[in-house]
C-alpha cells in the first residue's frame, strides 16, 4: 500500500524522488500519518504530500469501500444478537471501538447509495458478449439459515472490456428470477449481445431464450465435463475425459466433430451411457467455434467470473452467515464495484476487430 502512494506521487509530479528532469512538475513537501482499517487490522501509513497541495489519492476510497461492507457486516451480525464473541472482538480489533445501531445505520447509508447508483446505471454501448453466472450464499431470514443465490452478470462491449453489468440476490435459480434479472438488464439499456455464455441451469437456459431470442447460447464446457462424471462409473479411467477435453482445444468445428467422432467410437462399448449422453447435450458447448480463433479461450466457458468468485469466496469465508440477504447484496456489489474499476483501467480484455473481421469474412461467404 505504500508503495501504491509513493507511485502515486511520482506519477502526480512526473519524477520520483530525489530525480531532476525538466518534466518535473512539483516538489514533495514531506508526509502526513493515516490509518487504513482492513480486515486483517490496521496499517499505519505515510501519505506523501506536494509543496502546492494538490496531490490527492483515490486509494483510501476505492479499497476501503469493500472493507466497509465488510465490517459493517460484522457489526450487524454482533449487534442483532446473531454472532459470537469473536465476532465482536473482530469488530473491535479492526475499528478500535464497539458499534451502536445508528453507526452501522451510517456506514450502510453511504455505501448503499453508492451501490445503488452502480447497480442502476445505464447500459448505453452495446454488448456482444454477454456472461452469467451465480453462486450461493448463506443467509439468516427469519432466524432460518438457508442459501440464497447470487446472480452475476459480465459483458464484453465492442472495445473488447470486461464490465460487470449486474448483481442481485434470489431465493434460488429459478426460470422467474432469472428472467426478472435478465428484464431488467434489458430494462437498463442491455442490447447487441449476440452470445451469452452460462451453465446449463434448465431455469437459466429458459430465461435466456425468451428475454435474448436473439442471442446463441454457449454451454460452459467446463460445466459439462464436470456433469460428465454423473454418468460414470465410480471407478473409472481418466484418459476418457482427458479425451473429451481435449475437443475444445481443435482449431475449428470440423476438426472437433471429427475427434468427437473417433471418440465415441473408441468408448461407446465400455461407457456406453456416458457416450449416449454426451452424444445427445455436446453441440451447445460447441457454439463458440463459430466466434474468431482468437476468442475461444475466453468464451467458451464462465472462467472469466473465477477471479471474482475467488474474491467474493474470501471474503464472505470470514463471514460464513450473513445476517440478511441485504447485508449479503452489499458485500459482494462492493467487490464488484472494485472489480469493474480495475478491469475498465486495464487493458483491453479480447480484440473485438478480430470478431469484425470474422463476420465480415462469414458475411461473403454466405453471399
Amino acid at each position: 500500500m505504500q508503495e501504491v502512494l509513493e507511485a502515486e506521487m511520482d506519477e502526480a509530479l512526473g519524477a520520483s524522488k530525489g530525480e531532476r528532469t525538466p518534466e518535473r512538475l512539483g516538489y514533495r513537501s514531506g508526509y502526513y500519518g493515516r490509518t487504513l482499517v482492513t480486515r486483517v487490522g490496521k496499517l499505519e501509513l505515510r501519505v506523501p504530500q506536494d509543496r502546492a497541495g494538490r496531490f490527492s489519492t483515490e486509494l483510501f476510497e476505492r479499497y476501503q469501500r469493500s472493507e466497509r461492507a465488510l465490517v459493517a457486516t460484522l457489526a450487524e451480525m454482533y449487534v442483532q444478537g446473531v454472532s459470537t464473541r469473536k465476532v465482536k472482538a473482530i469488530t473491535e480489533e479492526l475499528c478500535g471501538h464497539s458499534f451502536s445501531a445508528s453507526s452501522i445505520s451510517a456506514i450502510n447509508k453511504r455505501l448503499d447509495e453508492s451501490l445503488k447508483a452502480f447497480a442502476e446505471r445505464p447500459l448505453q454501448e452495446p454488448f456482444a458478449y454477454l456472461i452469467l453466472d451465480a453462486r450461493y450464499e448463506k443467509v439468516r431470514e427469519a432466524g432460518i439459515v438457508m442459501s440464497q443465490a447470487v446472480l452475476i452478470a459480465v459483458g464484453i462491449d465492442w472495445d473488447g472490456r470486461r464490465q460487470i453489468l449486474a448483481v442481485e440476490m434470489a431465493n434460488r435459480e429459478s426460470r422467474s428470477a432469472w428472467r426478472d434479472f435478465l428484464v431488467g438488464l434489458k430494462a437498463r439499456g442491455l442490447k447487441g449481445v449476440e452470445l451469452v455464455v452460462s451453465d446449463d441451469h434448465a431455469g437459466l437456459v429458459a430465461a435466456i431464450g425468451e428475454v435474448i431470442p436473439e442471442a446463441a447460447w454457449q454451454r460452459c464446457y467446463v460445466h459439462f465435463l464436470r456433469n460428465a462424471l454423473d454418468h460414470l462409473p465410480r471407478k473409472h479411467g481418466d484418459d476418457c475425459l482427458q479425451e473429451l477435453r481435449w475437443l475444445y482445444d481443435r482449431r475449428d468445428l470440423a476438426e472437433a466433430k471429427a475427434d468427437l467422432a473417433a471418440w465415441l467410437s473408441k468408448w461407446s462399448a465400455r461407457y456406453p451411457r456416458l457416450t449416449t449422453w454426451v452424444e445427445e447435450t455436446i453441440e451447445y458447448t460447441l457454439t463458440f467455434f463459430r466466434l474468431p480463433r482468437q476468442h475461444h479461450k475466453h468464451l467458451k466457458s464462465t472462467n472469466m467470473l473465477e477471479r471474482l468468485n475467488e474474491e467474493i469466496r474470501r471474503r464472505t469465508y470470514i463471514l460464513r452467515i450473513f445476517p440478511n440477504s441485504q447485508s449479503c447484496l452489499r458485500l459482494v456489489r462492493a467487490l464488484a464495484v472494485e472489480t469493474n474499476e480495475n478491469w475498465m483501467e486495464a487493458n483491453r480484455y479480447i480484440n473485438m476487430d478480430d470478431l469484425r473481421e470474422h463476420k465480415k469474412l462469414t458475411l461473403r461467404q454466405a453471399a
